[in-house]
């Protein structure tokens, strides 16, 4: 294990994958992080009374943080279609070119349309980072040892979320946050000189009969398309978690009764992803040690439910309860890593960028669903019952997922989907 970690710090391809994953992550929370300071600036001459304004932050913010998701589900059908016609590398190339420098255009916004499309546009080009990385990673290590490499690139990935919280508590200048976020993506470009293809996409390249990158084959035929779900609806109680339980923690810690709870995202954020990052080591070692991916997906949906129970039932308490279930949760829901690596090792060389890259954004697109649920049943419900409603059936879902899905750790990914 020791000389598997060692290697894997030396490997430019992992390490590349993993830094881009770094920004990639930085990026997408950025909003979450900086979405009330920034709207209540932008706010401030339309809204003068502030009791309006915040109501405005918070509809605002939500019906962005969707605009958002809705760019990373059509961009990662755009990027996983582009990956396996044209190659790995094409993507991860030009999903960070688009992403940085709508980040730095996020910066000179003065109005919410504007916030709106380049959050659209942003949304389009993180979609494709994350899959791009796992498939290239997937396909060049032993099927021993690519559990370990997709550990390591979401763990250094996902504290990027950490880093983005410091560096907005820090500066306490949403701007200049922004800025920072599209200039490292930029400057990662000229790490990524140099970075080869991979050697299956390289052969299938020669294989002319053989279609590549088709997304509509996915729902050709039954099985397929379970398949494909059941791999989407494993993971969509991590954006359960982070959508109604730490993005929206002050709305939350508000109506569960936390009077003095967080004013803005930054900090549950911050500690969520802490948990994380932990929570993917974790279960990426625990997936190496029992040799099963699916075992531990069991293990961490169970545990992710266990600790969503704890928070509704236990998080109004005090300040420092609130703070540490946040943190708990993202440990629990730190089996993305495990999650990334089933999704592409599921599906043929022919299709496994497509589907590695569509089903991490289909899994964030959900938030839309879940987003207009909620603002269809809050009215009648309240906040707390609504969110707990949809929570139930997210993971009675992820559970029959989870069931459905086959065992993919031993399985060799050198072959085609036909």
């Amino acid at each position: 294990m020791r000389q598997t970690f060692g290697k894997l710090l030396t490997n430019k391809l992992v390490l590349v994958a993993a830094l881009g994953y770094f920004v990639d992550i930085y990026d997408l929370v950025l909003f979450g992080m900086e979405r009330v300071a920034s709207l209540q600036d932008i706010l401030a001459q339309s809204f003068p009374d502030k009791s309006i304004r915040d109501k405005q932050v918070a509809v605002i913010g939500s019906q962005l943080l969707s605009i958002q998701m809705i760019g990373m589900l059509v961009g990662g059908i755009f990027w996983g279609v582009l990956g396996d016609k044209k190659g790995r590398l094409s993507v991860l190339f030009g999903s960070i070119v688009v992403y940085s420098l709508a980040n730095i255009a996020n910066g000179f916004i003065v109005d919410t349309n504007w916030y709106g499309i380049l959050r659209f546009i942003s949304g389009f080009g993180l979609a494709g980072e994350l899959g791009a990385g796992i498939t290239l990673v997937s396909e060049t290590m032993k099927k021993e040892e690519r559990g370990i490499g997709t550990m390591v690139v979401a763990s250094v990935g996902l504290f990027g979320a950490v880093v983005a919280g410091f560096t907005t508590i820090m500066l306490n200048n949403w701007r200049i946050s922004y800025f920072i976020g599209g200039g490292m993506g930029l400057l990662l470009l000229f790490m990524r000189i140099g970075v080869f293809e991979s050697g299956m996409f390289s052969g299938l390249k020669e294989k002319h009969q053989v279609k590549r990158g088709n997304f509509f084959y996915l729902f050709s035929h039954p099985k397929l398309l379970m398949k494909y779900l059941n791999i989407i609806l494993i993971a969509v109680p991590v954006w359960y978690v982070m959508y109604f339980l730490v993005q929206f923690a002050p709305e939350m810690s508000r109506a569960l009764g936390l009077e003095n709870g967080p004013r803005e995202g930054k900090i549950p954020i911050m500690l969520a992803y802490i948990g994380i990052t932990i929570g993917d080591v974790f279960s990426g070692l625990l997936s190496q040690l029992l040799k099963s991916r699916k075992k531990v997906l069991y293990l961490f949906i169970s545990l992710t439910l266990l600790l969503s129970i704890v928070y509704y039932l236990f998080a109004a308490h005090s300040v420092f309860v609130f703070y540490s279930i946040i943190f708990m949760i993202g440990f629990a829901t730190g089996y993305w890593a495990v999650f990334m690596s089933s999704a592409s090792e599921l599906f043929g060389t022919n299709i496994r960028a497509t589907v590695t890259t569509t089903a991490p954004n289909f899994v964030r697109g959900s938030v839309t669903l879940m987003s207009f649920a909620h603002a269809q049943l809050n009215p009648g419900m309240g906040w707390v019952n609504a969110s707990i409603l949809i929570g139930l059936v997210v993971f009675a879902l992820a559970y029959f997922a989870c069931y459905q899905l086959e065992e993919t750790f031993h399985k060799d990914l050198n072959y085609t989907e036909s």
